[in-house]
């Protein structure tokens, strides 16, 4: 099956690719590598939750915000490749959570999007991953994902 089709038997959708709020590009290629920006849990340039994890935000607040940051890393990687099939594996990401002191479960937070990588492309959806607790994130977004992908030439 094909990680477009996996996309849509699982219920998702790959939104239309955010505009970047200051000066970067989406995504950059280079090689077989593409590099997509940090994506926050936003629809339409408008973030759905803010808070800290631990305070305003639940651990399974976090969670779902982590997927919908995934989706807009997608989005840019798509922007690039024209189709998610072109991805060969994922090879890395970076989740950064914004936490109230004593807040320890970033790990937690950022298995939503592990989580969902692996839904949706199996084996090669299993990948290196960084969990990292912040003090904060671009307009109060509770957590923020960039990832590192692997494409076929």
């Amino acid at each position: 099956m094909s990680f477009e089709a996996r996309v849509k038997e699982l219920g998702l959708t790959v939104p239309e690719l955010p505009r970047p709020a200051f000066s970067y590009v989406p995504a950059v290629r280079t090689g077989n590598l593409v590099y997509a920006s940090g994506q926050t849990p936003s629809i339409a340039g408008k973030l759905t939750m803010q808070g800290k994890l631990g305070r305003e935000i639940s651990l399974e607040q976090g969670q779902e915000g982590a997927r919908l940051c995934l989706l807009n890393c997608l989005a840019e990687v798509r922007s690039l490749t024209g189709s998610l099939d072109a991805i060969a594996r994922i090879v890395k990401v970076n989740g950064y959570v914004a936490s109230a002191e004593g807040f320890t479960q970033q790990p937690a937070v950022i298995n939503g999007a592990s989580a969902l990588l692996e839904e949706i492309f199996g084996e090669a959806g299993k990948h290196a991953r960084a969990a990292i607790g912040v003090a904060e994130l671009p307009f109060g977004a509770p957590v923020e994902i960039e990832m590192i992908v692997e494409v076929r030439s």
